[in-house]
Formats: C-alpha cells, sequence, structure tokens
C-alpha cells in the first residue's frame, strides 16, 4: 500500500497529472486517437528545444571529460533506464566505441530490461553499488534518468557520483525535481500530462529518447567520431555496415570502388582509415599512425598528412 505522502507527491507532479479533457478517449475512433496521440507528440520537441542551452552545457562537460578518457554512464529505472542502456548500447556500432566507454545501468540489473524488478528504483544503495563496481573516476559522467525526477535509484547514482568527484546530469520532466537540483547540469524537458495519465513511457520517455540521442552523438561529434556528417567510426560487423562503410568512403573521398577495395583491404576494414590513406594519398600504416597521433580525429590527421 502506498503512503499518503507519496501518492500526495505523485498528484503534484506535472507527468502525473490527469486531464479531465481526455476522460472518454477510450470512445473514440481509431483515427481521432492516433491524430490525437500524434499531436500530442508533435509537442516534445518543442519541450527539448526549450532546453538547449542546458543540454549544450552538458555535452561540452561530457566531451571535454571523455576526451581525458573518461566514461559516460547513464543509470535509470523502468522506462528511463531502458533509454540508456539503449543509448549506450548503440554507440559501440555506430561509433566504434568500446563497450565499457559508454554504459547503461538499470535499477534490477539486465533481468530489468524485460521484467520489473519490485523495489529495485526505490533503492539509492543499489545506485551506489552499481557505480561502485564501475571504480568511478573524476573524469567520468553519471546521468541520472528520471522522468518525475524523483526516482530514489536515479538520484542516489547522481548524488554518489559527485561525491566521488565524477561529472553528474540529471534529466527529468519535471521542474523543481530533486534530480536536477543534485546534478551539476540539471535539465528538465517539461512535455506536460500524459495522454494516458503517468504513463512516462509515452512524451516524457520520447523527450528523455531525444535528449540522450543529443548527449551521445554530439559528444561523439566533439571527439571525432565523425567526418562530416558520415560515421567515419562505424563497426562494420555485418554484411550491411560492411556496404555502408563501403559508401562512408566513396562519399568522403570519390574514389572509384577498386580504389576503395584497395584502402579498406590495408586499412583492416577500417572506413578511418580507409577515408585518410585516400585523401591523403598514403598506405594503411601511415593512415592508421597518423590517426593515432591525432587522437583518432581524421580532420587533424589530414592537415599534419604529409603533402
Amino acid at each position: 500500500m502506498t503512503s499518503p505522502d507519496l501518492r500526495s507527491q505523485l498528484a503534484s507532479l506535472t507527468t502525473e497529472a490527469f486531464r479531465p479533457e481526455l476522460a472518454d478517449i477510450d470512445r473514440l475512433p481509431t483515427p481521432d486517437l492516433a491524430r490525437l496521440m500524434n499531436g500530442e507528440d508533435a509537442a516534445v520537441p518543442t519541450a527539448v528545444a526549450r532546453r538547449l542551452p542546458e543540454i549544450s552545457a552538458a555535452i561540452d562537460a561530457v566531451a571535454e571529460r571523455m576526451a581525458r578518457g573518461g566514461r559516460l554512464i547513464y543509470a535509470g529505472a523502468g522506462t528511463a533506464g531502458r533509454l540508456g542502456v539503449l543509448d549506450a548500447s548503440e554507440c559501440p556500432p555506430t561509433f566504434n566505441t568500446d563497450p565499457a566507454q559508454v554504459v547503461g545501468l538499470i535499477a534490477g540489473g539486465p533481468t530489468a530490461m524485460v521484467t520489473s524488478v519490485e523495489g529495485a528504483e526505490d533503492s539509492t544503495e543499489l545506485a551506489r553499488q552499481d557505480l561502485d563496481a564501475l571504480k568511478l573516476t573524476p573524469d567520468d559522467t553519471v546521468v541520472g534518468i528520471s522522468a518525475s525526477g524523483r526516482t530514489p535509484y536515479a538520484i542516489g547514482a547522481v548524488a554518489h557520483a559527485r561525491a566521488q568527484g565524477a561529472l553528474t546530469i540529471g534529466l527529468a520532466c519535471n521542474e523543481h525535481s530533486a534530480l536536477a537540483a543534485a546534478a551539476e547540469h540539471g535539465i528538465e524537458v517539461v512535455v506536460g500530462p500524459e495522454l494516458i495519465t503517468g504513463s512516462t513511457r509515452l512524451k516524457a520517455g520520447t523527450a528523455q529518447k531525444l535528449v540522450l540521442n543529443m548527449l551521445s552523438t554530439i559528444t561523439m561529434i566533439r571527439l571525432g567520431k565523425t567526418y562530416g556528417n558520415l560515421m567515419v567510426d562505424v563497426r562494420a560487423s555485418n554484411d550491411k555496415l560492411r556496404a555502408r562503410s563501403r559508401r562512408i568512403v566513396s562519399l568522403a573521398t570519390g574514389a572509384a570502388d577498386d580504389e576503395i577495395e584497395r584502402a579498406l583491404a590495408e586499412s583492416g576494414g577500417e572506413a578511418k582509415n580507409a577515408i585518410l590513406a585516400l585523401l591523403a594519398d598514403v598506405d594503411g600504416p601511415t593512415a592508421a599512425r597518423l590517426l593515432e597521433e591525432s587522437g583518432g580525429r581524421l580532420r587533424a590527421a589530414l592537415a599534419h598528412a604529409p603533402r
């Protein structure tokens, strides 16, 4: 049984607000429901846009630390935790990051990705244990994610990380949240009450996904993981990605197919190395050395290539 205090706290949250005007939506025809829900979702990017200054400041802080070898760590429960795990799991194939470089923690562990783990989100101690297992450093960043902004696991993760000297970000969907207050960088994307009362996997979840996309993607751009808008660090681990690698090399260099195949072969299939080899007219080993000396940044490697 929930306590009166908890029920009162939930009732005060924008994300939990009841909308009387939607009380009869179960009687609407499906096309009307679809239009209504689509209209609700359309408001999310505008809400995110209002927080672009905070998001940008957080990204610059994350990139600075990751350039020193730090990690990006997401921590959340339920939908918020799953979104963090999703974003983290997509970084290795997209940006060729080490799986340990961007990490998603969900209250209750991997089982909680598909099954509710009762009570896990209420434990600040569990958050501390999960972070201690990662051996935090001051170069790491911990992003607590919670639609309500009051989830103990997310708040506990941010508070513990901050005490360890790590950078902290609190992503919530209510104003004046405890999560944002606990973090150095608070990002509160207020999307308003949900179509289904309290179902924060809807607009709040979409808002969180958009912000996490920005955090990881723009950080990777700042770290030189792209060349223009090309995924030059893509990990070619299947036929589709191998074809994408060839296309990326072609778009970046305009080289003939046989030249691209030769450069990729010399570069062990690494698109970034092959691009450098073609644009700078160097062999595979030289391209690898130039990239290593330039911290993996293709533009910098091109600037230092022999003329």
